[in-house]
């Protein structure tokens, strides 16, 4: 701090990296659950919200109005967290289990309405004409909708993507178990610890001699390149679909 803020550092040290990687086992681990979680619950995800926007956008479904009203109504009402506690907990007894790192992801009202405004502007004529030569709904949606959706796709699992790797807040309500800490939350928890020992209460016990600072400060930048750098590579190989898929939705109106 004694320099300012600068593009090129004046002195260049390893030690944040030291301390955050002291127990490599724990880290990880947290990067096995945190990329398992990103990946089964973006397919899933995708999966459960595509199939929900491709029905309400079929005009000749019968339920299309009541399932885009009630998908509609979550986005502007919200359970709140109690209620999505005592659901996840008491009733489907998921706290401490992968499950309840992803299941209260794997659909939302916005990226259900994103798909929507991209599946309207596939033409009927397409979906008639795979009626017509025998093709089932499933066998439509799997083998027709799907393959020409790939702009849409492509920036709903990067939103998805992005939501289940910077999660740290369900870990915090129904994770107790370090082998199923995600990587967001290990850092925070090592960044307060790191803090805590620079407070005069930690000298006072004896956790450090009087003198001496841990890294924190460092530390914090150095686990933004932990925490963020996956995702920074992962960015650049979908963002020619990304520009597509949040425009091409929107032009139909």
């Amino acid at each position: 701090m004694r320099f300012g803020y600068s593009i090129i550092p004046k002195n260049f040290t390893w030690d944040a990296y030291r301390v955050i990687l002291h127990s490599p086992q724990t880290l990880l681990q947290s990067y096995f659950v945190t990329i398992a979680t990103t990946v089964v619950g973006s397919i899933v995800g995708m999966w459960v919200t595509t199939s929900y926007a491709y029905a309400i956008s079929r005009k000749d479904y019968r339920f299309r109005s009541f399932l885009a009203f009630f998908i509609f109504f979550t986005m502007l009402f919200h359970g709140g967290m109690v209620p999505s506690y005592i659901l996840m907990v008491k009733w489907l007894g998921l706290k401490n289990t992968a499950l309840a790192l992803i299941l209260p992801y794997l659909i939302s009202g916005w990226f259900v309405m994103l798909m929507k405004g991209f599946l309207q502007t596939i033409p009927e004529a397409v979906i008639e004409s795979a009626k017509i030569d025998g093709a089932g709904e499933l066998r439509i949606f799997a083998q027709i909708v799907l393959p020409i959706s790939k702009p849409a796709l492509a920036t709903l699992g990067l939103f998805f993507a992005l939501q289940y790797w910077n999660d740290w807040w369900l870990t915090l309500l129904y994770v107790e178990h370090d082998n199923l800490m995600k990587l967001q939350y290990l850092l925070i928890r090592v960044l307060k610890n790191m803090e805590y020992l620079n407070s005069a209460e930690a000298i006072e016990y004896g956790l450090v001699k009087p003198g001496m600072l841990v890294p924190s400060l460092s530390a914090r930048m150095a686990m933004c390149i932990l925490a963020a750098g996956p995702m920074l590579l992962v960015f650049p190989l979908f963002q020619k679909y990304f520009v597509q898929g949040l425009t091409v939705g929107s032009v139909k109106g």
